[in-house]
C-alpha cells in the first residue's frame, strides 16, 4: 500500500526483528519490510541472523530477494524449519528467486546459509525459548511464543479464530497458548461486516481477536495483518472500537494497531 491514506500504519508486508538480551538477531518472516531491515543491519555492521517463517504465502516471502546481506560473503544466516522441513526451506529460497520470478539467479547468494532441522516442540535461539503452534490458515503455518527472562511475546499472524483450517486448532488452544502474554500480536484483518463474505480466507475478525486477548489475560494486544484497503482513519476507528470492547468488559488490556517501524521493549 502507498499513498496519503496509509502514512500512519504503513504498507510493508510482514517482517519482524527481535533482539535478544545478548543482542542476537531473530527475523520473523521475509515480507517487504525485510528490504529496509537489511539496509539498517548493514549500516549497523551486523552480519549474523536467525530466520523463522510463519508460512510460505507470497506476502511473507517477497522481500527476501531484496535483502542485501544475502549478497555478502561474510553474512551468516541460519534458516529454521518451522513449520517446514529443512529441505522445504532450502527449496523455498531457490523458488523465490527462480526465473521468471526474479532476474537475479539464486547462485548470486554469497551469504553462508545454514538450514536447521524440522521444528521441535520447543527450541532456543540464544537466550530466547521458542514454542511453535499450528496456525488455522490455508496451507498451514506456525505461530510462535517467545520467552526470555520471564517475559512472553506471542505472534499469531494469519490465524483465523472462527474457522478450523486443516492442521489448525480451536479458539481455546490459541487462548491457552497466549495466556499471560506481555505482548500478543494477532491477526485482526476483518470487521464483522467484512467477515460475512471472507470467512474461510484465513484471517480473523478484530472483535474476536480482542476477545482472545482478554480471555488469555494478555497485557497488550497489537492488531496485525491489517487489511490492504483499510486507511489510517478507518484503522483508528477499529482501534477505538477495540478499546471500547475492553472497557465494556471491564478489562485492562491495551489495544493498538501495529504500525510500520514500531518498537517494543519487554
Amino acid at each position: 500500500m502507498s499513498g496519503k491514506e496509509y502514512l500512519v500504519y504503513g504498507g510493508d508486508t510482514v517482517c519482524l526483528e527481535i533482539r535478544t538480551r545478548n543482542d542476537a538477531i531473530i527475523v520473523v518472516d521475509a515480507g517487504t519490510g525485510l528490504r529496509r531491515l537489511g539496509n539498517f543491519l548493514m549500516e549497523e555492521g551486523r552480519y549474523s541472523y536467525d530466520f523463522l517463517f510463519t508460512h510460505a504465502h507470497w506476502d511473507h516471502l517477497m522481500g527476501f530477494p531484496f535483502f542485501k546481506p544475502l549478497y555478502l560473503e561474510d553474512v551468516r544466516i541460519r534458516m529454521h524449519g518451522c513449520p517446514f522441513t529443512q529441505q522445504y526451506v532450502r527449496r523455498l529460497v531457490s523458488r523465490i528467486m527462480a526465473p521468471p520470478n526474479f532476474p537475479v539467479d539464486p547462485s548470486a547468494i554469497r551469504a553462508q546459509m545454514e538450514y536447521g532441522d524440522e521444528c521441535p516442540l520447543s527450541f532456543a535461539i540464544d537466550s530466547v525459548t521458542i514454542e511453535p503452534i499450528p496456525l488455522s490458515h490455508p496451507n498451514r503455518g506456525s505461530g510462535y511464543r517467545f520467552i526470555e527472562d520471564g517475559k512472553v511475546f506471542v505472534f499469531l499472524t494469519d490465524n483465523e479464530l472462527d474457522h478450523l483450517h486443516p492442521g489448525g486448532l480451536p479458539f481455546e488452544a490459541y487462548r491457552d497458548f497466549s495466556a499471560g502474554a506481555d505482548l500478543l500480536i494477532h491477526d485482526a484483518e476483518y470487521t464483522p461486516e467484512e467477515y460475512v463474505r471472507t470467512k474461510g480466507w484465513g484471517h480473523s475478525v478484530y472483535t474476536r481477536t480482542v476477545e482472545l486477548a482478554l480471555e488469555a489475560g494478555a497485557r497488550k494486544l497489537g492488531l496485525y495483518h491489517l487489511n490492504q484497503d483499510r486507511s489510517d482513519q478507518q484503522m483508528d476507528l477499529v482501534v477505538a472500537d477495540s478499546s471500547k470492547i475492553v472497557k465494556n468488559k471491564g478489562g485492562r488490556l491495551e489495544c493498538f494497531a501495529v504500525a510500520q517501524d514500531m518498537t517494543f521493549t519487554l
